[in-house]
């Protein structure tokens, strides 16, 4: 079963969001206890990182089907005609790419990932490592006013809802092998970063974990 293009469209959306919500909260958060731009740019380089990550997978993803995938006419029912979804097809030609096929109301059947899954798992465990920090920012004192604690309940309302539409994608339309490797290549993408690389801590070539570098107390028991 295929996703609607507008759902479709408003996932794709979904990366724009969660830059918005979750940019401004890290920036927010960072400038009101450091007062250093510099500073907030390299945590907000984190997201930049994801971005570019999501962008190459989606070009290799799109290589990927491409290279594995044929095109394919629906026909009228025939006897004996071997099917796709149910109905007969024509094999019309293999070197095709799948934006012209589509583009020219034919069928495209290729090796597929779940570009909407990897978005979603990503935009979900990204958001969650992200805001991760605002219990120990206020548990040390960090200033808190009316705008950080909106734009975190923007982001958890955010993670909220990536959280509702993954479960509505496996639930309504079911692609489990193409979700899976999406899912998988989503926490992987996560695991790889916040798990991996960022914990080599905050260089030229690594912006660090979130929180790196502001949560040492002051003597007033404020963070420094």
């Amino acid at each position: 079963m295929h996703v609607p293009l507008q759902v479709k469209a408003f996932l794709r959306s979904g990366w724009g969001w969660t830059c918005i919500f979750v940019g401004s909260f890290v920036f927010l958060l960072s400038f009101s206890v450091r007062r250093s731009l510099v500073l907030s740019l390299r945590h907000l380089s984190r997201l930049v990182v994801a971005g570019v990550l999501w962008v190459g997978f989606r070009k290799l993803l799109d290589v990927l089907e491409n290279a594995t995938g044929s095109c394919y006419e629906p026909l009228s029912a025939v006897d004996g005609q071997p099917t796709v979804d149910g109905q007969p097809f024509l094999l019309l030609r293999e070197g095709a790419s799948k934006q012209l096929c589509v583009g020219n109301g034919m069928l495209w059947r290729g090796y597929e990932v779940s570009e909407d899954i990897f978005l979603l798992c990503l935009c979900c465990l990204l958001v969650a490592e992200e805001t991760a920090v605002f219990g120990p920012y206020l548990t040390l004192g960090g200033p808190s006013g009316a705008p950080l604690r909106l734009l975190f309940l923007f982001c958890v309302t955010l993670l909220g809802l990536w959280m509702f539409l993954l479960l509505c994608l496996l639930a309504y339309f079911p692609a489990f092998p193409t979700q899976i490797l999406g899912g998988a290549l989503g926490c992987l993408s996560w695991r790889g970063l916040y798990q991996g690389w960022y914990r080599l801590g905050p260089s030229w070539y690594c912006p660090g974990r979130p929180g790196v570098g502001l949560f040492t107390k002051k003597e007033g028991g404020k963070p420094e």
